[in-house]
């Protein structure tokens, strides 16, 4: 399997405090890698040093099979990014901003421009400055500038942030074209678990500057398993009743107000029964399905996500 992106032990200290330690990533081509952390845990730092906007403190990147340094120009070149919030000339509209993009770059096809433009739903906008774009738009127009010069990689980091559910959907649905039809490698951070969950092929879940687990969302879905969750006020009660009278053990009691069961063997109308005939109030019960955020969450040690 070929590598597009790999870091190795990649470690950055600052002010003597570690932010990111010891990570080592390992990105195929032509997959999507979603990046998750809580706010702080170092997904930007990483991005940053990847795209030599911030120097490692010791370690290695490796892009495309060379080791990125100071002067790797070419490798850069063949990249596209959105680190942090994407900036523009205000008062230029959005194609002027991409055929300035292109000017630097050194990338003189036009046509790309309109393509671009055209993916992200913004081909009818060329008269208005960019100063008069929506959060949203703003955030479509960077993934444009992203993808016009055909990029074998694509580093984005929250590039969801400030769209609308349509445009989420829409911007989902770019990512599996530019994964699927076009090959583009793609290194996604964000903090909307079910949109990650939805496109993502391997997910890396960082947290404090350290990466916890690599690994790829088949493997997640196989670990997924079906069970029944209800909400009571007396979880102990509850937990007895279930164990002596059903004979269910695979239990789980969370925050003291909800109980999972993980023992598929008996039917949700024989549970809810037995609890109501043993005066156990129960104030909802559900089948569900664990997730990548219980997945995520399990590994974080119950955290909050904040971004």
């Amino acid at each position: 399997m070929a590598y597009v992106l790999r870091t190795h032990q990649l470690t950055k200290v600052f002010d003597e405090k570690d932010i990111v330690t010891n990570v080592s990533m390992n990105i195929k081509q032509g997959e999507i890698y979603g990046f998750l952390g809580p706010n702080g845990a170092g997904k930007t730092t990483i991005m940053k040093m990847i795209t030599n906007l911030v120097k490692p403190t010791s370690g290695e990147i490796e892009l495309f099979g060379q080791k990125l340094t100071p002067t790797s120009y070419n490798v850069l070149g063949r990249m596209g990014t959105i680190i942090e919030y994407p900036i523009f000339y205000d008062k230029l509209t959005a194609r002027e901003n991409l055929e300035l993009h292109c000017e630097y770059m050194g990338y003189y096809n036009k046509k790309a421009i309109d393509d671009a433009l055209e993916l992200v739903k913004l081909q009818n906008i060329t008269n208005k400055s960019v100063k008069d774009f929506s959060l949203g738009m703003k955030q479509r127009l960077g993934i444009a500038r992203a993808i016009t010069t055909k990029p074998e990689l694509l580093i984005l980091d929250e590039p969801i942030n400030g769209l609308d559910p349509i445009g989420i959907k829409d911007i989902r649905e770019l990512f599996k074209l530019l994964s699927k039809e076009y090959g583009i490698t793609m290194l996604v951070s964000s903090h909307i678990l079910g949109e990650i969950e939805l496109v993502a092929d391997t997910i890396g879940v960082i947290n404090h500057g350290v990466l916890l687990e690599e690994v790829s969302m088949e493997q997640i879905r196989e670990k997924n398993t079906d069970y029944i969750e209800f909400n009571t006020n007396d979880c102990n009660k509850a937990t007895y009743v279930l164990s002596q009278q059903l004979g269910i053990e695979n239990i789980r009691v969370i925050d003291q107000r909800y109980i999972r069961i993980y023992d598929n063997s008996i039917p949700m109308k024989q549970i809810t029964k037995t609890l109501i005939m043993n005066d156990i109030d129960v104030d909802s019960i559900h089948q569900k399905n664990s997730s990548l955020e219980e997945y995520f969450m399990n590994l974080l040690g119950g955290g909050v996500v904040n971004a």
